[in-house]
């Protein structure tokens, strides 16, 4: 399969292997479009329901990831085979040509020599025909070389360690979707030491719910503040989890031993007043560590223990700025 193949198979899995909470999430969206219709009850019901689906998305994005992908079999395909002038038509239009023996009537009617006149003149057009397919298998002939050209380029890039072909494998992928969908934006870069970064903006005062909707025992709805601590243990858990779905997609698609990932976020800068992006959590992801962990049965925030991170968050304040992973002390897992 070439790599746009794969890619294209990789996208359907992900399609297929989609999370209960996203498509109940869609589902709450086909649903609001009769919100109006609904009772006052059905409509407090329906805004509980969708809220709650939204905590359940953010708490869960590590819980997706898409297939790994085997280099290795790019590298090993054969290259499309070129076509070559076998002269099917012409062979055939000869035969006849030479092996043609007039019947009684033909001879009767004397209408051998138009007839042989007939075979010598379909030769050329049987050259011409021969050529005309030629030139279509060539054509397509190119096609399939150029992808397979692309795909063997790529995946020699991505095993030899070169940045940017890995940067591109990533970009082609893409496996972000739904986490941009979140408001996460996300960035690709490969320093000296050759380990592959990545920098996650969250948004996290955009994503996370200022409020608290639940339904009292009177069927009506309860819209509270959420309080400090509640937020920030939410968006501690998000941006965990957003920071481990990057890396299990990163090394999925990759054959890298570790990757970076850091989340940044609009902060306070005390030194200037004002807000900054900064870095509220950056980790060191190895391989051997990340794809030992049930991703389904985890807090997100508890597994960053299992890695090498920079952390500085407390449920009354939230994060504070923090220093990137230094990817030198890595160098040699690159």
């Amino acid at each position: 399969m070439t790599w746009k193949g794969t890619l294209r198979a990789m996208k359907a899995s992900a399609r297929r292997a989609e999370r209960n909470s996203k498509r109940r999430q869609r589902e709450l969206e086909v649903r609001q479009k009769e919100f109006a219709k609904m009772e006052a009850r059905e409509q407090a019901a329906h805004e509980v329901e969708v809220y709650e689906n939204h905590i359940e998305l953010l708490l869960s994005v590590h819980k997706d990831c898409g297939e790994q992908i085997n280099w290795g079999e790019f590298v090993s395909q054969p290259a499309p085979i070129k076509p070559v002038e076998l002269n099917t038509h012409e062979i055939h239009a000869r035969e006849k040509h030479s092996s043609y023996k007039p019947g009684f009537i033909v001879r009767t009617l004397k209408l051998e020599a138009r007839k042989r006149r007939k075979l010598e003149e379909a030769i050329p057009a049987a050259v011409a025909k021969d050529r005309q397919k030629l030139a279509e298998e060539l054509k397509e002939w190119e096609a399939q070389h150029r992808e397979w050209q692309e795909d063997y380029d790529l995946a020699t890039g991505v095993l030899a360690g070169d940045g940017q072909s890995r940067i591109d494998a990533v970009m082609q992928v893409n496996p972000f979707t739904d986490i941009s969908h979140l408001g996460t934006s996300i960035t690709f870069s490969v320093g000296e030491t050759g380990i592959f970064e990545c920098t996650l903006s969250v948004h996290g005062e955009k994503v996370i719910p200022q409020e608290i909707k639940s339904l009292l025992q009177s069927g009506k709805l309860s819209v509270k503040k959420m309080p400090i601590s509640k937020f920030n243990e939410l968006l501690q858990d998000y941006v965990c989890s957003c920071v481990l779905r990057v890396g299990q997609e990163l090394l999925s698609i990759l054959p890298d031993r570790m990757v970076i990932v850091t989340a940044v976020d609009s902060l306070l800068n005390s030194a200037t007043g004002h807000l900054e992006d900064q870095p509220i959590l950056s980790v060191a992801i190895s391989r051997d560590t990340l794809f030992k962990i049930n991703m389904q049965s985890i807090d997100p925030s508890d597994s960053m223990k299992n890695f090498v991170h920079t952390m500085n968050f407390k449920k009354t304040t939230g994060f504070m700025p923090v220093s990137k992973v230094d990817s030198q002390q890595f160098a040699s897992l690159a």
